[in-house]
């Protein structure tokens, strides 16, 4: 291989990094943006971002109450009695999830669910619905109050997220506040 031939290939492959570094670039801004567009759209929703303490890291949603709490609208018993309040509803919300006990494999079947296991779940979930209607009565049953939990105890949204409006958000924000401070009371009474 002649010098200048030599020469042409070490240019050529040159050029070839400053593009393929060139195209790296732009791919990594336009992921940047993206992530910028969405961070924006999301909080334009209401929704609660927290920024990563590095940049390596990823974004991460807020529940409703950690963004409650992070703005020092709840104190730790109101964080407290919303975070009982959501971990049962959900557990008694997964309830949904089961299907039929068609779908239960017997026998030795390793990817089967036991009916032992089951039959645990379901335990679990009538003892969160227990919890989770015990908590109902101490609102009242009163439909804004559990509204109120539901969605931002449950649901984990912000006021803003689960609201059409400022106004609205604030008049939930307000009303969950009543909501978790009876709920407070009670827990605190029966050590729950």
């Amino acid at each position: 291989m002649s010098r200048t031939a030599h020469l042409a290939r070490l240019e050529r492959e040159r050029l070839l990094v400053l593009e393929r570094r060139g195209k790296a670039r732009a791919e990594a801004l336009a992921v940047q943006g993206g992530i910028a567009e969405t961070i924006a759209l999301s909080q334009a929703r209401g929704g609660g971002i927290e920024a990563p303490a590095t940049p390596r890291k990823p974004h991460r949603r807020q529940a409703g109450l950690e963004w409650l709490v992070r703005q020092g609208r709840l104190n730790d018993q109101q964080k407290r009695a919303g975070e009982r309040y959501g971990t049962y509803y959900r557990r008694a919300a997964a309830g949904a999830d089961i299907g039929s006990s068609l779908d239960i494999k017997h026998g030795d079947n390793p990817s089967g669910t036991s009916i032992s296991e089951v039959l645990a779940q379901a335990e679990a979930r009538a003892a969160a619905a227990a919890k989770l209607a015990l908590y109902r009565r101490q609102l009242h049953q009163h439909p804004v109050l559990l509204a109120a939990c539901d969605l931002v105890c449950g649901e984990e949204l912000t006021p803003r997220e689960a609201a059409r409006t400022d106004r609205e958000a604030g008049r939930l924000e307000a009303v969950l506040e009543v909501a978790l401070d009876l709920l407070a009371q009670e827990g605190g009474a029966q050590g729950s």
